[in-house]
């Protein structure tokens, strides 16, 4: 499927996706083909997931409506709109909703930037789950989607640490009928078509769902995998780590196979992933006329609205594959970026808008030196099951230019109205070494006097279970940045990015860093605790403490022992007393 093809109403769109029954009447539809159900508030912004899939939808000709933050103890907050022909779109938002709720101590968090006013309780933890038994109760029978990083990254069995314990796929407890997982925008305008014709649904990548013993044997299809089962991960945690390889040795959707993997009587079946959208895909979609706003019925600040509001998301995807990360496997590994001319008109737009005062406050994603890199794909790229293009070394075939990125940034500062364009969302460093001519011109010219960087740990043992590279690269880069910022006369300072408490990180490893922090005299802003997320290589570690080998390995579990590297971070002593 083209979604450039899709998408014919472009601009004949409402002001916002309608979220009150008056905007209904306004527009004039008498019923709803999909409502979308959040846990953010709803903010008309294509840094916001759920804003772009229903955009897409709309412009694909659907009647489309939104709830965000109904109360997910009342089943009547789903009723505002009556029941939608097609289905209910759930998702926790943006981020996972354990960890918009919890800390890394499982202690419970004072605000939701996500939320008016930052209060917090409005998305529960669990969201998708409480919404879509809340759907089936408020509607039964009625469809129901879920996708968004929350369900994307439970798709099949997993580690919940705020639980500490093994839980299966949540299609089980939301009892959804499908789930998409990745970025959603070519897989729910398949799926939705397909309902619409009621066509067949087995062969449609980016989709998992459950199948009954019978239904499994007609359709599994030929060439598949199977993950350990449910029951096997809970008899024996090593096979958790065995899944985990599977699903990242399948991940590259130009050559993965189907996976099966069995709950009791019912089998999960995970299609291959979307292919990734090209140039023209994702400039039809950041061309849909976004708001750029929250929904006016909000009264109050939403901190996340004001964190993003003059930011542009110009690449996706993420080439790493970090252990501990769940971006490659829900961006999927291979980049994708827009074009130079798709940015800047989006940079033209905001810069009309009130709140526009002369600064972009970034044009990056993951990391943002990783704009147009690797493009187009070679043949080898679509045959290789790596899930690291730049882990142990940079794959040969992982193309690195020092010039389009640099260009998009400049032309971004010639235009009207813009009096600074900068990089916020951080740099790979293993990229930057090898861009000099575009890391030279963000350190002089795109850093807001803080540049992010990710060097995670300074021990190289710990970085490789990482899946990081090592050590030597971040000091190389902090010499250069030091270099390059004093030529400029300018006061620019590193934000580092460490992780207390990593998979093998024990008091030797973690006094590398301890003695760099105290002899350069750096007080950290941004302290990390590890979380085991959900179908991460390194939660599987976690909760089995056993390396991808099967060997024991040093894993931090207590709350004190914990603690200790924490406070260490940020240059505080635990209290005898804790």
């Amino acid at each position: 499927m083209d979604i450039v093809s899709k998408l014919k109403n472009l601009y004949s769109q409402p002001d916002f996706i309608p979220a009150t029954l008056d905007e209904i009447k306004k527009i004039g539809w008498s019923e709803i083909d999909i409502i979308i159900i959040t846990g953010d508030a709803y903010i008309d912004h294509p840094s916001f997931g759920v804003s772009i899939i229903g955009r897409v939808l709309i412009a694909a000709g659907y009647r489309v409506a939104i709830i965000s933050q109904p109360n997910w103890k009342d089943e009547n907050s789903l009723k505002i709109f009556g029941k939608p022909r097609i289905a209910f779109a759930i998702s926790s938002g943006n981020i996972d909703s354990y960890l918009k709720n919890y800390s890394a101590a499982r202690r419970f968090r004072k605000n939701d930037d996500y939320s008016e006013n930052s209060k917090i309780g409005l998305c529960p933890p669990n969201t998708v789950v409480k919404y879509s038994n809340l759907a089936r109760q408020a509607y039964p029978g009625v469809r129901i989607i879920i996708g968004g990083i929350e369900a994307s990254m439970r798709r099949a069995v997993y580690y919940d640490y705020w639980h500490d314990r093994i839980r299966p796929s949540i299609l089980l407890e939301s009892k959804a009928d499908f789930l998409i997982y990745g970025m959603g925008e070519k897989t729910i305008l398949e799926l939705v078509e397909r309902i619409n014709l009621s066509e067949n649904l087995n062969d449609l990548r980016g989709i998992a769902r459950l199948l009954g013993t019978k239904e499994a044997e007609n359709i599994i299809p030929a060439k598949c995998r199977f993950l350990p089962s449910f029951e096997d991960i809970l008899k024996n945690p090593v096979k958790l780590i065995d899944e985990m390889k599977i699903i990242e040795e399948e991940s590259n959707p130009f050559n993965a196979k189907p996976l099966l993997q069995k709950h009791n009587e019912r089998v999960l079946l995970i299609n291959p992933p979307q292919f990734p959208l090209s140039a023209d895909e994702l400039d039809a979609i950041y061309k849909l006329p976004f708001a750029y706003s929250p929904h006016p019925k909000y009264k109050s600040k939403i901190p996340a609205f004001d964190m993003i509001k003059n930011s542009i998301t110009a690449v996706r995807g993420c080439p790493g594959g970090c252990s501990f990360c769940t971006l490659a496997l829900h961006q999927g590994k291979f980049l994708q970026s827009r074009s130079p001319e798709s940015i800047i008109c989006e940079i033209r737009r905001i810069s009309k808008k009130a709140f526009f005062k002369g600064t972009i406050s970034d044009i990056g994603g993951p990391s943002a030196n990783c704009y147009s890199l690797s493009q187009p794909l070679s043949d080898k790229c679509k045959k290789c099951r790596r899930i690291s293009c730049l882990f142990p070394e940079i794959c040969s075939e992982f193309k690195i230019n020092d010039t389009v990125f640099a260009k998009v940034l400049r032309r971004a500062k010639r235009e009207p109205n813009v009096k600074n364009v900068f990089v916020s969302s951080g740099l790979r460093t293993d990229i930057a070494l090898r861009q000099k001519m575009t890391t030279k011109q963000i350190i002089r010219e795109n850093v807001s006097g803080h540049l992010k960087i990710a060097p995670e740990h300074l021990d190289d043992e710990v970085l490789k279970l990482m899946r990081k590279n090592k050590s030597e690269d971040f000091f190389r880069f902090l010499k250069i940045f030091i270099e390059e910022s004093k030529s400029a006369g300018k006061e620019q300072y590193i934000v580092p990015y460490f992780i207390a408490n990593f998979l093998g990180s024990g008091e030797k490893e973690f006094e590398k860093i301890k003695n760099f922090l105290r002899k350069s005299q750096w007080r950290l802003q941004q302290v990390q605790d590890f979380i085991p997320l959900p179908m991460t290589l390194a939660s599987a570690i976690y909760y089995s403490e056993k390396d991808i080998n099967g060997n024991p390995i040093k894993v931090n579990k207590g709350l004190r022992e914990r603690r200790k590297q924490l406070y260490l971070l940020k240059g505080r002593t635990l209290s005898n007393n804790f």
